[in-house]
């Protein structure tokens, strides 16, 4: 077993090694590198990681979607990190738990927003409760629904009061530890430009995108600019907290739930106004507080 492991992190730090000379050779506008999947097949990290994020119509809901579509006047960058909205780098492990990482990441920010203080919110409350909602733990769930979960319940924990596991468990709710509540929720229609109004003056958005390439997998630094991804189809989330632009290329910031040994300290920059690259404009909301 161990020498398959080796054979497969080798087989990888070749990818790696390659793809990082072109690089330099100004092929690619980004690196990669090892982390803790670099020991993974990219068949054994679709099976493990992908997945995560089911279908928005099956979800049962009439949200808001009233924004006004106008980038102009917007700032040309934006990064809610530097703001303090935004909680450290969550990490899943081998569980399909993205979509409560993120509804968690974009929640956190509008409580900061609303409260000056930055909690981190319970996954896990979502993981074992939400079901009913239509989520199923690790295997897969909507950010929409995990809204809709906490409006109907009364309100989410901290992670303090009910931590994390990376898997489903019984529902320990304790509605009297709740420390946001939610009211209602927002889809935005499917553009880049709703996503940059939204993160200029709304804060950090829930999204989904193509994660499901070996470039993503090994993912370091840089714009990450992946010809192959879908603009339609979307198998993993995170949250979009800024924007900017960097050798003359336009890029999303985006926090990820692999842990810090992923990307840029468990962050990605995603290519921006490239035809919608890897769906990133497909499945946008956010929630509005009580």
């Amino acid at each position: 077993m161990l020498l398959i492991r080796r054979g497969i992190w080798e087989a990888n730090l070749d990818y790696i090694n390659q793809h990082n000379d072109e690089f330099q050779r100004g092929a690619h506008s980004y690196t990669l590198g090892l982390n803790e999947f670099a020991d993974l097949s990219h068949e054994e990290f679709l099976h493990l990681y992908g997945g995560g994020i089911r279908p928005r119509d099956s979800v049962s809901s009439d949200p808001d979607t009233d924004i006004v579509v106008d980038t102009s006047g917007l700032p040309l960058e934006v990064d809610w990190r530097k703001e303090g909205w935004v909680g450290p780098i969550g990490n899943q492990f081998a569980c399909g738990s993205c979509w409560a990482f993120t509804a968690t990441g974009a929640l956190e920010g509008q409580v900061r927003n609303k409260t000056g203080k930055l909690i981190v919110l319970s996954v896990q409350q979502m993981m074992d409760c939400s079901e009913k909602w239509g989520n199923h733990g690790c295997e897969g769930g909507l950010m929409d629904a995990a809204f809709k979960y906490i409006h109907d319940v009364g309100g989410i924990e901290s992670n303090a009061s009910y931590p994390y596991k990376p898997a489903e468990e019984k529902c320990k709710f304790n509605k009297s530890a709740v420390v946001a509540k939610v009211k209602g929720y927002k889809d935005l229609p499917k553009s880049e430009e709703s996503l940059m109004v939204a993160v200029a003056t709304v804060g950090p958005i829930s999204a989904a995108l193509d994660a499901s390439h070996s470039s993503f997998q090994l993912y370091k630094s840089g714009v990450y600019d992946e010809p192959n991804c879908s603009s339609g189809q979307v198998d993993h989330s995170l949250v979009v907290v800024g924007y900017g632009l960097m050798d003359g290329k336009k890029y999303w910031i985006a926090k990820n739930s692999w842990g810090t040994s992923w990307g840029d300290k468990g962050y990605i920059l995603l290519s921006k106004d490239k035809n919608n690259q890897c769906g990133i404009a497909n499945t946008l909301s956010y929630p509005i507080l009580e």
